[in-house]
């Protein structure tokens, strides 16, 4: 019989369980006991959603307050030295690792641990420092207590871990390690720990864990045969049966060793990349290793074609036979919204597309039973709903797909090299030496999200908020203007998302109400979903701007998020080419700035964190990507005339290996995360030049504390040893929206006086 499984589940909770009662907890409105409580009841209700879908296989240990990386390393003990001085209890050492803390009555100041994005997806994981001197031990053995939990709900699981060799991948080589320190080199000490956890889990009854490796799906891991092949021979002596996952790619040449290890079964993302099929069939035949196949998407949310999976799963069933087949995700559903049975306002026909974390096990389950030879009402329905979407799909917008069409070299460049620009723009904006700004958002307080909900649900008319709206971005200019910055943003109080706010106003997508998916942490966002061509009708954020601008003498900066985010943190549509997209939407925005420069905003900015993000994994892969990524960019932006200053912002962009592209974007002014990164992008740019404006961020804005005076003063000292100070521009890391209005003052008030002192530093 084939069986069905599930890789990983949303750990949100229905209605945003565990956003609230965390951020409760952090504000001492709830004990720990209670926010223990509410993560139990979410875990139970996970794990019963998953087994009356009726799949076979469920996970557990997959569960986190914060973050799974971060689980991992703390429940191994690997707690830095600065977060135990603080003396915290175990709950708040835990979160402090990944927030940062400060309480300054009662001595504690702690930054938080560096974060970065999970393979191309819009994840977050936090990385915890590892030097020569780190120390493993089991400190909690999560996926014990998880796997008991469901058993004494009467619900058998398979537990989840990272696999160690991922797990030393993902992690933080400390600034203070050495040179030639790399964490794969502490695997030796790491696999005792793993042997042990998984030891308890079999003597607790399991019968089989999952082991994540998606290291597997990038370059380097075709290098790891020996690493892999001491790993799971250790740990496969002591523990249940492992499958390990290979999520978000394709395995490769790895297969070759692969095919060798002591494991039970491999599990393939045939979502991403359907195509490995064959050749990881052919070199497990004749092996006992059996064969997971991820043809249900864990990152998108389209409806799976449920007839086209059962023949990649009919193909494996005849090389391997049905009793080495299971059916998967193709990885965690925790990228996908919870249900679409709570979305009220998508119409009948949308729903019909749309297949999210439940349905999508409930889409397992069914392949399995039908490739059982019970094929049944739900399969035939699916057939159907697939056969309507490929209906629709064939409709297009043919004055946006002639518009792309005749997209010319021309439409790709400034008029002038950034020299002659950058003397034309200085006329206009009259900024000091090092100028200080910010991202662009302000705090969303209770109120704009207040004024904005009874917007949305008709109780407030369209004049009524926007007199709410122009209050809070006066309040800002006001602010700004206290604070002492020099290049201001009107706040985006308007703005629910930085990406769902366009979406919005473009043709082309369609919304969710309650589509919650896990950034990191306590941080959820509802990605908009194309579902066909994408244009303007009409200006997005020209009215915001241009009462920003009236409201001060000082420069206001327009706001704009890119192309390539806006695609890439999307769920977008799988009929047409990411590329094609990102030109739809690129097209959208030129015509955005043009009229934002035509309005009288003299600076521009475009963010594009996402452009690292969506790299693709495989180097092969990188150039037709990155062409079009660049492209995209300057298509949007190459609109206007020389004094039209345009920035450009990043995080969690280790972007050393792309850097010729980030040069060719051609921005006048890139910002980036330096801070929560420990200053180390700064190397990239002292390794490859940079001739361009630049602002690195000078304090992490994802922690709550207050960064010092001497601590800006300081990470502009180290920046100007690599950076010509002629060309910095000092900001914070990111945007200021998730920070409340007190700490966001005395920060910002830090940030401008060490600009000050800057100036004179280094006139």
């Amino acid at each position: 019989m084939v069986k069905s499984a599930v890789l990983g589940y949303p750990r949100i909770g229905t209605g945003r369980a565990m956003k609230k009662s965390i951020e409760a907890y952090w504000a001492g409105k709830e004990s720990e006991e209670q926010l223990q409580a509410t993560a139990k009841a979410v875990r139970q209700e996970r794990w019963e959603t998953i087994r009356n879908a009726g799949v076979d296989v469920i996970p557990s240990g997959d569960f986190t307050l914060y973050d799974h990386l971060l689980d991992h390393s703390f429940n191994f003990g690997v707690v830095p030295q600065r977060y135990v001085e603080q003396k915290l209890s175990p709950l708040d050492t835990f979160f402090a690792m990944g927030r940062g803390r400060q309480d300054k009555s009662k001595g504690i100041d702690v930054v938080a641990s560096e974060m970065g994005k999970f393979f191309d997806s819009n994840y977050h994981i936090v990385k915890v420092d590892h030097d020569e001197n780190t120390k493993f031990s089991v400190k909690r053995n999560q996926q014990l207590e998880e796997y008991k939990e469901a058993k004494e709900l009467g619900i058998e699981t398979r537990p989840v871990m990272f696999g160690p060799i991922t797990y030393l991948s993902l992690v933080r080589k400390s600034r203070e390690a050495s040179a030639d320190f790399e964490p794969l080199s502490l695997l030796d000490s790491l696999i005792p720990v793993y042997k042990e956890i998984l030891t308890s889990l079999k003597e607790a009854g399991a019968a089989e864990v999952q082991l994540d490796e998606p290291i597997l799906v990038m370059d380097k891991a075709e290098q790891y045969g020996d690493l892999f092949k001491k790993t799971y021979e250790a740990l496969a002596s002591v523990g249940p049966k492992i499958t390990i996952t290979s999520a978000y790619g394709r395995v490769g040449k790895s297969i070759e060793y692969l095919k060798s290890l002591p494991i039970h079964a491999l599990h393939l993302d045939l979502d991403r990349e359907p195509k490995q099929l064959d050749e990881v069939l052919a070199a497990l035949k004749g092996t006992s290793i059996g064969i997971e196949l991820g043809v249900v998407s864990g990152r998108n949310i389209w409806k799976t074609d449920l007839k086209a999976a059962k023949a990649l799963a009919e193909k494996a069933i005849s090389a391997l036979g049905a009793e080495k087949v299971v059916v998967s995700t193709s990885s965690s559903l925790l990228h996908t919204p919870i249900s679409l049975a709570v979305e009220n306002k998508l119409t009948a026909e949308q729903k019909s597309w749309l297949s999210f974390a439940s349905e999508k096990c409930e889409e397992v389950a069914a392949l399995a039973e039908a490739l059982n030879g019970q094929e049944g009402a739900a399969f035939e329905q699916n057939t159907k709903d697939i056969a309507a979407r490929r209906e629709f799909e064939r409709t297009s917008d043919s004055a946006v797909r002639d518009r792309v069409a005749g997209i010319t070299d021309a439409q790709l460049k400034r008029k002038s090299p950034f020299p002659a620009r950058r003397e034309a723009q200085k006329k206009h904006l009259n900024l000091p030496k090092f100028p200080t700004t910010t991202i662009g958002s302000f705090p969303q307080t209770k109120e704009i999200r207040l004024a904005r909900s009874k917007f949305t649900k008709g109780e407030l008319s369209q004049e009524d908020y926007e007199k709410a709206m122009e209050a809070e971005i006066k309040h800002a200019c006001e602010f700004q203007e206290k604070v002492g910055l020099d290049l201001f943003v009107h706040g985006e109080p308007e703005r629910n998302d930085m990406v769902q706010y366009f979406g919005e106003q473009l043709t082309g997508f369609i919304f969710t109400q309650l589509g919650w998916v896990q950034s990191y942490g306590s941080r959820y966002v509802r990605p908009p979903i194309v579902v066909s061509d994408v244009s303007r009708p009409s200006p997005m954020t020209v009215r915001w701007s241009a009462y920003a601008q009236s409201q001060t003498s000082k420069p206001m900066k327009g706001m704009l998020t890119g192309p390539v985010t806006i695609l890439n943190w999307s769920f977008p549509r799988a009929d047409v080419s990411k590329e094609v997209q990102s030109k739809q939407l690129a097209l959208a925005l030129r015509d955005e700035v043009v009229d934002l420069a035509n309005a009288g905003i003299k600076a521009i900015q475009v963010d594009e964190p996402a452009i690292r993000e969506g790299l693709p994994l495989r180097k092969a892969d990188w150039d037709n990507y990155l062409q079009w990524a660049v492209d995209s960019f300057r298509l949007s932006t190459s609109g206007v005339e020389d004094d039209i200053q345009v920035h450009s912002h990043f995080c969690y962009s280790d972007f050393g290996d792309i850097f010729p592209s980030i040069q060719g974007l051609d921005a006048d002014v890139i910002s980036i995360e330096a801070s929560k990164a420990d200053l180390k992008l700064l190397d990239v740019f002292k390794n490859h030049g940079y001739s361009n404006e630049i602002g690195p961020g000078v304090y992490d804005i994802h922690s709550p504390r207050v960064p010092g005076e001497q601590e800006i003063k300081d990470r502009i000292a180290a920046m100007a040893k690599v950076l010509s100070p002629d060309l910095m521009i000092v900001n914070p890391d990111c945007g200021l929206k998730t920070r409340g209005w007190k700490e966001t003052e005395e920060s910002l008030a830090n940030l401008v006086a060490a600009a000050r002192w800057a100036r004179k530093e280094y006139a």
